[in-house]
């Protein structure tokens, strides 16, 4: 039986997910660690627990785990959407105090 390129990619399996979840991480991790924009870096963060939501469902998905997997990648997904409403309150408020979202320019945290 002759494997090709189509057939790998006609049906996705376990190491499509892993593959998409690697690509979301280092994007992430380097919008992280490259961005000075505090917007920029909580997208980055935003990116990593997506790839994590990624490889909780797929794992559940392949292996014999049942439905925990979808179960811990919802309740990633509630405490993305609180972190995010938090850390939008702090960056507005950090604005409101210093006149910009540069970390470089907030990092010494004096008024």
């Amino acid at each position: 039986m002759e494997f090709s390129m189509i057939q790998w990619l006609a049906e996705p399996g376990l190491t499509h997910f892993l593959i998409v979840s690697a690509i979301l991480f280092s994007l992430g991790l380097m919008a992280i660690l490259s961005k000075r924009n505090v917007i920029m870096v909580l997208m980055g963060v935003e990116l990593i627990l997506n790839s994590a939501n990624i490889n909780m469902i797929a794992f559940s998905r392949f292996t014999d785990l049942g439905l925990d997997g979808q179960m811990i990648g919802l309740f990633v997904i509630i405490i993305a959407a609180a972190e995010a409403a938090v850390a939008l309150a702090i960056v507005l408020n950090i604005y409101n105090r210093f006149r910009s979202i540069n970390l470089d320019e907030i990092s010494l945290l004096k008024g």
